[in-house]
């Protein structure tokens, strides 16, 4: 559980958008969302590849 201590006299805004960093940098949606359903490693290896040749294509288009 994440908690943010409101100190005296700070606006809810702050106190909000300090919370939203916390919840960002622990990642919780991440993990929730990873967690749905399970990928095989052979699918994930799949997309990095897939994901290289793209910017490689990218990056040869650029260099032409």
């Amino acid at each position: 559980m994440l908690i943010v201590q409101i100190k005296d006299g700070e606006n809810i805004e702050r106190a909000l958008k300090r919370y939203k960093q916390k919840f960002n940098k622990t990642k919780t949606m991440f993990q929730l969302r990873s967690r749905q359903e399970f990928i095989k490693p052979s699918v994930t290896n799949r997309e990095k590849i897939q994901k290289a040749r793209y910017i490689q294509k990218l990056r040869d288009q650029e260099n032409i």
